[in-house]
């Protein structure tokens, strides 16, 4: 049974900001918003666009003002879909900053939005992905410290819908001692041959990719092995560095799209690399019609499925709700490096700001 680290009474108010309501601010503005609000923030360079790139992150406060965050108030990243925008196919940010008394970050990461409409680069699947979604966590926790506003800095959750349970899972990976509890909903556990080269008869997902090292689409080996979120070498290096967070997966069970014994595989790896793992693989006999109405890949309301299997640890008033007890990522500011079969992938936390980076394996004399 998961610990339980502290009981914290919590009010839960009705939200009534809407999304369209958003105040938008300047891409310059650096201090945090007083209410909800959409702003810029500068991320990491594409090799395919080089040059400064920004990414739009949305900022949902409890009853949707800035001063009603407390000491108990946590942070949540909540990470749309596959060719979305803000909380596109994820949580409804209204309901989670009332039911779980926490700041909802939602980011338009790199290819967000029509992805029919985007051309000359794959797929990045999860990669610079995640860390636009972790600068924007950064953003406000590092904000949040400047302005001396408390806040439960062991309350940090990730949620996502389908590309956004995929970047929630990377977001994990990339920062292993950064999060309490990780909801992934349908999202793609692994960049397989069948997504990234549109093999016939599988999944309708394309990502593009190319088999031809000399294209600027080729997909390396070890890029490919990174994108495996079950990967066994990589979870145990996640369990070696402390990793603690409660990670729980909702698939269904007739979900073609992002293929369910992918799900099954990354689950039953994650068990065996001892990271606190906990699957609910939506069957015909848990169709609802509310919260499940299909095993595929939309499976139902989004909302409700993550607030019933996730809130457990995230709500405070709940018998196994889960404080983190380590440093953040942010705080500790050490490199993080994943082996891969051609050099290795390094997330550097220098000044506490993410970024990846891929170093070759030396040329054998």
């Amino acid at each position: 049974m998961f610990a339980l680290r502290r009981s914290i009474r919590v009010s839960f108010p009705c939200l009534f900001v809407v999304v369209t309501a958003l105040l938008s601010l300047p891409a310059a503005q650096a201090e945090l918003p007083q209410t909800d609000a959409s702003f810029q923030i500068e991320t990491q360079e594409w090799s395919f666009q080089p040059g400064p790139r920004k990414v739009t992150m949305y900022v949902y406060y409890p009853d949707g003002k800035l001063e009603n965050v407390k000491a108990d108030t946590g942070l949540m990243l909540n990470l749309h879909n596959w060719g979305g925008t803000n909380h596109t196919g994820a949580g409804d940010p209204r309901q989670l900053t009332a039911g779980l008394n926490c700041i909802v970050i939602s980011v338009d990461y790199l290819q967000s939005g029509k992805w029919d409409e985007q051309e000359g680069a794959p797929y990045d699947f999860g990669y610079l992905q995640s860390i636009d979604a972790l600068r924007a966590l950064s953003h406000v926790y590092r904000e949040l410290h400047a302005a001396n506003i408390d806040f439960n800095t062991r309350r940090i959750m990730v949620s996502g819908g389908s590309g956004g349970g995929n970047v929630s899972l990377m977001c994990n990976k990339f920062a292993p001692r950064t999060f309490s509890c990780v909801v992934d909903i349908c999202g793609m556990p692994k960049l397989n041959d069948d997504i990234a080269y549109n093999e016939p008869e599988g999944s309708k997902l394309d990502a593009r990719y190319s088999r031809d090292p000399n294209s600027p689409m080729y997909l390396a080996p070890g890029r490919q092995e990174l994108h495996f979120v079950g990967n066994p070498a990589h979870l145990q290096k996640m369990k070696e560095l402390g990793n603690e967070a409660r990670i729980v997966v909702i698939h269904g069970t007739g979900d073609d799209i992002c293929p369910y014994p992918d799900a099954v595989e990354m689950v039953e790896n994650m068990k065996k690399a001892g990271l606190k793992i906990e699957e609910f693989f939506v069957k015909e006999s848990d169709l609802d019609g509310d919260i499940f109405k299909s095993t595929g890949h939309s499976l139902g309301d989004r909302t409700k499925m993550m607030l019933m299997y996730g809130r457990k640890y995230m709500n405070p008033e709940s018998e196994h709700y889960y404080e983190r007890s380590a440093q953040t990522d942010f705080d500790m500011k050490q490199d993080i490096s994943y082996a891969t079969s051609d050099g290795q992938y390094i997330i550097s936390y220098a000044d506490g700001v993410p970024s990846v980076r891929f170093e070759p394996a030396p040329k054998p004399e």
